[in-house]
C-alpha cells in the first residue's frame, strides 16, 4: 500500500477525475433513454467525486491498520466510480428495477435489468463497508504500533 500522503494524492486525483466524468455525462443527458436517470448519473459523478476529494483530504486522520486502510481505499474507489457508471447505464438502457421512481415509465431488457441490479447491489455493499471503515477509523484511537 502507498503511504498516506501518496494515497491522499491519488484520492484527490481520482475524485477530480470522477467529478469531471460527472460533468461530461451531463452533456449526454438529452441522448439517454431516460433523461431523468441521466441527471441522476450526472449528479452521482459530481457528488461521488466530491466525496473522494473530501475523503482524500481527511485520509491522514484515519486510525486503521494497513489491511483496513487498503480495504477502505479500494471499496470507496470502486463504490464511487461504479455508482456513477451503473446509474449512467440505467439511464442509457432505461432500466427501472433498482430505481423505480426515476425509472418509472421505462423498462430495459432482462439482461440490462440484471446487469444494473447486480452493479448497484455491489455498489451498496462496497459503500456501506467502506464508509463503516471510515467511521471506525475516524473514531478509533491511534494505534501505538503504527
Amino acid at each position: 500500500m502507498k503511504t498516506k500522503d501518496q494515497t491522499t494524492q491519488t484520492l484527490l486525483g481520482l475524485g477530480a477525475l470522477l467529478f469531471f466524468l460527472g460533468l461530461l455525462s451531463g452533456f449526454a443527458i438529452p441522448a439517454m433513454t431516460n433523461p431523468r436517470m441521466g441527471l441522476a448519473g450526472h449528479l452521482e459523478g459530481v457528488m461521488n467525486g466530491t466525496f473522494l476529494i473530501a475523503t482524500g483530504l481527511a485520509w491522514s486522520r484515519l486510525n486503521l491498520g494497513p489491511r483496513c486502510l487498503t480495504a477502505a481505499y479500494w471499496l470507496l474507489v470502486y463504490g464511487t466510480f461504479a455508482n456513477w457508471l451503473f446509474v449512467t447505464f440505467a439511464a442509457i438502457f432505461g432500466t427501472k428495477a433498482m430505481t423505480p421512481i426515476a425509472g418509472s415509465g421505462y423498462e430495459g431488457q432482462a439482461w440490462q435489468e440484471s446487469f444494473v441490479t447486480a452493479g448497484l447491489a455491489s455498489v451498496g455493499v462496497a459503500m456501506v463497508i467502506g464508509c463503516a471503515l471510515l467511521v471506525w477509523g475516524f473514531f478509533s484511537k491511534a494505534n501505538p504500533y503504527d
